[in-house]
């Protein structure tokens, strides 16, 4: 018997015709369906997140975080994160009994608002006098009028140095205004008043005209960022 005999057709006589032969297609293959799947799933992933991040761009959700560190617009600073050690100083030095810190002041005032204290650290005798009596007719108001404390006294190099407080920021500008070359120095007083200690090479206070042009230059606005800038 041949091995092309059908079953069922033993020792009976056949005959092939046709000059081919079928043929058969290779089974589909499961790892194949696999990748296929897993490659359309991730293509659908990609396009999802793809279309929520330009809907945050076109919506606006999405800010550039250098953008939030900058000031806004109208000058005022940002306010202090929640975490920051300085969100929560004034409360905590309330309930420690700690005296609350003195503000900052430095709008510049009318002459007639300032309290001043004159004091000669030089050895030329009558200086702090005869500065007292010119602040006086410029409108200060003069307090005390001596020689300079030991810790100052023949240690101001330069024609004055100009003390106060946080207090008192924008009255020690406009007392700089009336010299020139004056420096100024913050201390810890907790008023507004103004040291003005004569130093070495101090002559005369500047005439009202120099005064008001060095006072339009200490009090002139900082130019404004640029675009994008901090």
């Amino acid at each position: 018997m041949s091995m092309l005999t059908p079953r069922g057709l033993k020792g009976k006589q056949y005959r092939v015709t046709g000059n081919a032969y079928p043929r058969l297609g290779r089974p589909p293959r499961r790892g194949r369906k696999i990748a296929l799947g897993l490659g359309g799933v991730l293509t659908l992933t990609l396009v999802t997140v793809g279309g929520v991040q330009l809907y945050d761009v076109f919506t606006g959700k999405h800010k550039d975080p250098t953008a939030q560190a900058c000031a806004p617009a109208s000058g005022k600073p940002l306010a202090a994160p929640e975490n920051s050690p300085s969100a929560g100083a004034p409360a905590s030095a309330a309930a420690s009994g700690a005296p609350a810190p003195v503000p900052s002041n430095t709008a510049v005032p009318q002459p007639a608002a300032v309290t001043v204290n004159v004091y000669n650290a030089t050895d030329k005798s009558g200086l702090a006098a005869r500065t007292a009596d010119e602040l006086r007719k410029r409108g200060f108001v003069v307090d005390k009028v001596g020689n300079a404390p030991a810790a100052l006294d023949k240690k101001v190099p330069g024609t004055a140095q100009i003390l106060s407080g946080p207090g008192g920021l924008g009255a020690a500008t406009l007392l700089l205004s009336q010299v020139a070359s004056a420096t100024a120095t913050e201390d810890t007083r907790t008023d507004a008043t103004v040291d003005f200690v004569i130093g070495d090479t101090f002559s005369a206070l500047a005439d009202p005209a120099q005064a008001a042009a060095a006072l339009a230059e200490l009090t002139k606005p900082s130019p404004s960022p640029e675009p994008g800038h901090c």
